[in-house]
């Protein structure tokens, strides 16, 4: 099992993680510790708990957006698909009158 110490608001934390995976937890706790001195600036000391509890609600809430940006994408990608399916089956409608036009002339002059 690894061990990574992260460094939030100036305190350390040592977290425990998956073998491999020590790098990636520390991009996380600076990711964490950027979001939380961007708070620390814009609203000054708030303490400890307090501000964690903003961080998370602020990662939660852009969490939450890319959650709604992926939806939008997969309903606009569904669009997109009946769209072309439509098309599909317009050209092949069209081409379908075209041969059914073809096989009357012949008639006709039969």
């Amino acid at each position: 099992m690894g061990q990574v110490t992260v460094t939030i608001n100036n305190r350390d934390y040592q977290v425990a993680c998956d073998e491999g995976q020590e790098e990636h937890l520390e991009r996380l706790g600076s990711y964490i510790d950027k979001r939380a001195k961007e708070l620390t600036a814009a609203v000054g000391d708030v303490g400890d708990s307090r501000l964690l509890v903003m961080v998370n609600l602020l990662i939660a809430d852009e969490l939450s957006d890319q959650y709604a940006e992926i939806d939008s994408l997969k309903k606009n990608a569904g669009v997109a698909a009946r769209a072309e399916t439509d098309e599909n089956l317009s050209q092949a409608f069209e081409a379908l009158a075209e041969r059914i036009e073809s096989i009357a002339e012949r008639l006709e002059q039969d």
